[in-house]
């Protein structure tokens, strides 16, 4: 029976109601040891008209790559496999080791989890309890992550429960639960109904001491009957004095089987009675345990009654026993599927170098990377490495392990793996390791200086690997912003010359394209941009990162349409592959190019996946990023409260010391919001920063030149416009594009208006279709026409805009088109609403999309990572809204709102 928790338990009975009526659900139960979770958790374990999964963290088996999650899925597993698609069903198997050779990408494994359990969810409403989340080994952990995040409409109630104070397990945007202590009335209830007889002074120092902790209820009792006072102790470490002298009284042959299941913690009631045997235990010492109540024997498995008792039984044993008993279970593990937990076992009883254990876990390593279980892998690396007989042996162990914690994305421990490698020759090796792991943690300068040594070295010897090291140079070049960093990058690029006729010159001379934009240099003496773009583009296509940076740099020449091809085309094959971890910076460099393009819902819809798919994978540069796209779409439609809540987040220190990423967009965006509802100084404030910043060279204070320029005009800051059209001019100069040609041309109207440059600018804007910024030289050309009393042309261009805008669903910019028409006489005429495709979200739009293209919804769940209940939840709230009432309605309805 549980005490004083029935608010705990209406909360998760919502969830579960929820789930019946086939809404999703995650809840996240945190508390400190001995608090409840458990019992919370076992009080929903039994349900009739629901399927319960049960999984649990295993401290011991937390560097075993998807363990956890096995053990959820391992009763429903052998049924509901054959049904996955072809990629998810590789992916699982290849991650319990069920076929080897699959390399996933690991987040694959999370959609795989999110379409099993959508499947189990179509019979009955699937509820999974993950006890001792702190524990779960880290690919599951990621995957049971990923797919809760993505839980919508499949009728699945998911609760971890997580103890304070152990391994992190950071849930971020999940509803959480925090259990306190019992209150008083409730405690002494469980104190009285377990020890009724105890002393009134006994019974006063535990409902004190325990602080409303229900384990501590339960357990100090009889410690507190046989112990005189003493210094005081935290409460667990009292707690773990209490279960070691309930250990403490057992005979020994009972002793030793407690201390092998605490070094294994599996539960294998087998395997805990073939190692304790080697050690003069049998199943005859067992029931003295059972009924102390430390171990529980459930058929084939056997439980800690808490994580403590375990904690306690294993610390208070002498080491050499503690040795012993890893010693006997690897014996005892003699199966080809043990092989992992066997070789860890037998690391624990290492005491000094041995090559055949540490050449064990090198093979365990070796799978582990193999399956994508990256922190594992570089966590049995490690322990090899000091574990090696030889020096040369343990580079090479510290140097994977360096690399394998770069790839799960623990930048800080990768970095103190590398520097743990003294050998000169192996140290270099690593140099892209220890810049990316400094880069990632905002230490630019450090990576940047790393990245030009090694490019100084290899510049002679290997100059086309030079020009490779290079582009990671330029990564952190561009997203420092810092012009000396810029100076001794171009420097270092002149000096590069690979052979003849070799591929990398077009890498080389693209690299020389950027520096030059970052320097403000002229590129009249460089080569065309588009030809270099795309021979650089096939040259690094194997290098999805490289790729996507050509991206950037063709967008900075103007290359809109190209980039956004690039863009999705990498974020096409990464969805082919698996690779879910490349899909949000394909996912932005798509978005801006269709932002560029004026294509806004797509943008819209790109930006949006792009955001939760980074806060899914753990990305802040990305999310940030994403939200800065996101903030200035919001901006374009004038919508405040998104886009000031956007922005903010964008503008936001990830912790990490480095510069929020989508700082600048965010900048933009409030500078085009402020602009759009008539707050000029405001608009000016925030344009200025980017003009006058370190980042002046990157997109978002290029292509704002106009916003500034209009904004610096209506204050009569006739100084700074002038300045910015110069610069203007330049852009304009280097990307002989109508789309910027046009822009020019407004800004020089609105410094010494005219009607031939605005008719210039028009007739600019008709060769190119990006209807927001024609419809803004229409409303301006309007609103001169009108002081000028030139009130019948202004009508013209001003209903024009006005129509546009309203067509987009620019709404801030729509109201100014309407109150100048209305200044020229026009009677308020009804508006012409943005159409109904402005009422679906992002999510929906994609689906929709999709789905008229003839996808069904499974292909269509397995290309935006959602399930397919959750694919149909959508189609059906989007069909009222287009009007439709079945699937192969929607062909025609996107061609008629198109």
């Amino acid at each position: 029976m549980l005490y004083g928790r029935d608010a705990e338990r209406s909360v998760i009975g919502g969830l579960l109601e929820d789930a019946r009526a086939g809404t999703s659900g995650v809840l996240v139960v945190r508390g400190e040891p001995g608090i409840g979770k458990t019992a919370l958790l076992d009080s929903f374990a039994v349900h009739d008209d629901m399927l319960v999964l049960r999984g649990v963290g295993i401290e011991s088996e937390a560097e075993l790559p998807f363990g956890g999650l096995h053990l959820l899925l391992r009763p429903v597993l052998a049924e509901q496999l054959r049904g996955l698609p072809e990629p998810q069903r590789q992916a699982l198997e290849g991650a319990f080791g069920l076929a080897m050779g699959v390399r996933a990408d690991r987040m694959m494994v999370g959609l795989a989890v999110l379409t099993l359990l959508s499947e189990l969810a179509e019979d009955a409403p699937v509820l999974c309890l993950i006890d001792d989340a702190q524990w779960l080994d880290r690919p599951s952990a990621e995957a049971l992550l990923f797919a809760a995040r993505r839980l919508g409409a499949e009728g699945v109630a998911m609760v971890f429960a997580v103890r304070d104070g152990e391994a992190p397990f950071p849930t971020p945007g999940l509803t959480e639960l925090r259990l306190e202590g019992l209150s008083g009335d409730a405690a002494a209830a469980l104190v009285d109904a377990r020890e009724g007889d105890l002393a009134s002074e006994v019974r006063r120092r535990v409902l004190t001491e325990a602080a409303g902790n229900p384990l501590a209820l339960i357990e100090l009792p009889t410690a507190l009957a046989t112990s005189t006072p003493g210094p005081a102790l935290p409460l667990t470490n009292r707690l773990r004095l209490a279960f070691h002298a309930q250990a403490g009284g057992l005979p020994e042959a009972s002793r030793t089987l407690l201390l092998v299941a605490a070094a294994d913690d599996t539960g294998d009631l087998g395997l805990l009675l073939r190692a304790a045997e080697s050690m003069g235990a049998g199943i005859e010492d067992l029931p003295a345990v059972e009924k102390t109540g430390l171990l529980r024997v459930d058929g084939p498995q056997v439980t800690f009654r808490h994580p403590l008792v375990r904690a306690a039984v294993y610390q208070g044993t002498p080491l050499d026993r503690r040795l012993r008993a890893h010693r006997a279970l690897a014996d005892a593990l003699v199966d080809a599927d043990q092989a992992d937990r066997r070789a860890w076992h037998l690391a624990s009883a290492a005491t000094g170098p041995d090559a055949d254990i540490a050449a064990e876990l090198e093979r365990t390593a070796s799978l582990a990377a193999g399956r994508k279980g990256y922190a594992a892998s570089a966590a049995a690396y490690e322990r090899a490495a000091q574990l090696a007989a030889t020096a040369e042996v343990r580079t090479r162990l510290l140097t994977l392990a360096a690399e394998t914690a770069l790839e799960s994305g623990a930048l800080a421990r990768a970095q103190a793996l590398a520097e743990r490698v003294t050998d000169p020759v192996a140290r270099r090796g690593l140099v892209r390791v220890r810049a990316t792991a400094a880069a990632g943690q905002g230490f630019l300068r450090q990576a940047h200086a790393l990245q030009l040594a090694e490019a100084t070295r290899l510049a002679e010897s290997d100059p086309v690997g030079a020009v490779e090291v290079m582009m990671d140079a330029l990564h952190t070049t561009w997203f420092a912003g810092e012009h000396d960093l810029a100076t001794v990058t171009a420097n270092r690029l002149e000096t590069l010359r690979p052979p003849a006729g070799d591929p990398a010159w077009s890498v080389l001379r693209l690299q020389c394209w950027l520096t030059a934009l970052a320097l403000g240099r002229s590129t009249e003496r460089l080569p065309g941009l588009a030809e270099v773009f795309a021979q650089a583009a096939a040259l690094r296509a194997h290098e999805a990162r490289d790729v996507l940076m050509i991206c950037g740099i063709g967008l900075m020449g103007g290359l809109d349409t190209e980039a956004e091809t690039l863009a999705s085309d990498v974020a096409a094959a990464a969805r082919t592959a698996g690779r879910v971890g490349v899909l949000p910076s394909a996912l932005y460099y798509a978005a801006i190019s269709q932002t560029f393009l004026g294509r806004y819902r797509d943008a819209a819809t790109s930006a949006a996946e792009a955001l939760g798919i980074a806060e899914a994978t753990g990305q802040p540069h990305w999310v940030s990023h994403a939200q800065g796209v996101l903030a200035y779409l919001s901006a374009i439609e004038g919508d405040e409260g998104r886009c000031r809540d956007l922005a903010r987040q964008a503008l936001t220190d990830p912790g990490t010391g480095a510069r929020p990423a989508g700082l600048h967009r965010a900048r933009w965006a409030l500078g085009l919001l402020d602009l759009g509802h008539g707050r000029v100084r405001e608009a000016l404030d925030h344009l200025s920063v980017l003009y006058h910043g370190p980042a002046r060279h990157q997109l978002p204070a290029e292509r704002s030149l106009p916003d500034l320029i209009e904004a610096a005009v209506r204050l009569g800051e006739a100084d700074l416009a002038t300045g910015a059209l110069d610069r203007l001019t330049d852009l304009a100069h280097r990307v002989p594009a109508p789309s910027i040609e046009a822009l020019l041309h407004r800004c020089r109207a609105l410094l010494d208006p005219r009607d031939d440059t605005f008719a210039l600018a028009l007739r600019l804007h008709d060769r190119d279709s990006r209807p927001f910024e024609h419809a803004r030289t229409r409303l301006l050309y309007g609103e001169w026409l009108r002081r000028d009393r030139r009130k019948s042309e202004a009508r013209t261009h001003l209903a024009a805009a006005l129509e546009t805008f309203d067509v987009i669903g620019a709404r801030a910019w729509a109201d100014r088109a309407q109150t100048e028409l209305e200044a020229t006489g026009v009677a308020t005429a009804p508006r012409r609403g943005p159409g109904v495709l402005s009422l679906l979200t992002p999510q929906e739009l994609h689906i929709v999309t999709l789905a008229a293209d003839g996808m069904s919804n499974k292909d269509i769940a397995a290309q935006l990572f959602i399930s397919p209940r959750t694919v149909g939840h959508h189609l059906y709230r989007a069909y009222p809204k287009l009007g439709v009432a079945s699937r192969h309605e929607l062909p025609d309805a996107m061609a008629a709102h198109r």
